[in-house]
């Protein structure tokens, strides 16, 4: 993904390692490449020029960057297909694409996370260094903002996105005085909440752990965007469209994704066969070989390169050859 100001010198967050695993998949004949997180293009730029066969299936909500995309792969329109929705909508866009929502796709990228063009676009509400409407909606087509959210949600609601979706240890603090604020005036830019923040996390805290409105921040993205939800949805339906060789990568950015990633990688790599049978049984073996050992990191060059692949975790898996996708 890259900056909507600096596109052309961004670099993809661990291009070099996606293409090393996923390229054995893109080399074959009439291979199809799922973008499931399409951003601005730079991965699936760099695919399609690689592999000049494929054919690019583009998915983001975000409508924005669906048309600076579409500009960007202008030269390959003839091997392109984007679409706006969630990466939860995988079947529909493999639909609108003339393709079978199972074991019709060679690669799949799913880069997870806010993008660098959202958090540059100052109006969109991501970023707590700058003030502006707390929006924080990747689809910005509809659904709640971060304002709705806290304006409307009670205590306890409140309280548990900020525990559960930011890791907030004074979640129920915060929330108490969010109430306690938008009774005398309503919560409508980013500037008013990390405030709020500094004024309710002690002193001592705040030295600690990076910016005090990181964690709230955070987790009020995840609650707008239903990101997890999203996600759980998204990854049977990523593995189920692989075709027999055809390979994955997840690239996760904080733990509760990578959580998500991790359970539906290590079932789909685990035998089918009951764990009292003493023989494997025949077509019940794992559907799936892990391409990763756990979760892979980038290295000091590449985060230096692109400091946004810091806190990156991947995540690769190849869908065993002859196995029944159906």
């Amino acid at each position: 993904m890259h900056r909507n100001s600096d596109a052309p010198r961004h670099v993809p967050v661990l291009l070099r390692r996606a293409d090393e695993i996923l390229g054995p998949a893109l080399a074959a004949d009439g291979a199809v490449y799922l973008d499931c997180t399409l951003g601005l293009g730079g991965h699936a730029e760099h695919f399609l020029r690689t592999y000049p066969d494929i054919r690019l299936v583009g998915l983001d909500r975000d409508t924005n960057a669906l048309k600076l995309a579409g500009e960007r792969l202008s030269p390959f329109a003839d091997r392109i297909t984007l679409v706006h929705t969630r990466y939860d909508g995988i079947a529909d866009a493999l639909e609108e694409a003339g393709l079978a929502a199972r074991g019709s796709v060679s690669a799949i990228l799913m880069d997870l996370g806010v993008s660098s063009m959202q958090l540059d676009e100052a109006d969109r509400g991501f970023a707590y260094s700058v003030d502006a409407p707390l929006d924080m909606r990747m689809d910005s087509t509809g659904g709640l903002t971060a304002a709705d959210v806290l304006n409307t949600y009670g205590h306890g609601d409140l309280a548990r996105v900020l525990k559960n979706y930011g890791d907030e240890r004074f979640a129920g603090k915060i929330a108490s005085e969010v109430l306690r604020r938008r009774q005398k005036q309503p919560f409508t830019t980013s500037a008013q909440l990390v405030e709020l923040l500094y004024d309710t996390i002690p002193a001592a805290a705040r030295r600690t752990g990076g910016h005090p409105a990181k964690r709230t921040f955070q987790a009020l993205r995840v609650e707008v965007n239903r990101e997890l939800e999203s996600l759980e949805a998204a990854m049977p339906a990523a593995f189920d469209s692989l075709a027999p060789g055809g390979r994955i990568v997840v690239m996760s950015y904080q733990s509760l994704e990578d959580k998500v990633v991790k359970a539906e990688f290590t079932k789909r790599s685990a035998s089918r066969t009951p764990l009292d049978l003493p023989v494997e049984l025949p077509g019940m073996g794992p559907e799936f070989k892990i391409l990763t050992r756990g979760a892979e990191k980038a290295t000091e060059q590449e985060i230096e390169e692109n400091p946004r692949a810091a806190p990156v975790r991947m995540r690769a898996a190849e869908r065993i050859a002859g196995e029944e996708t159906t």
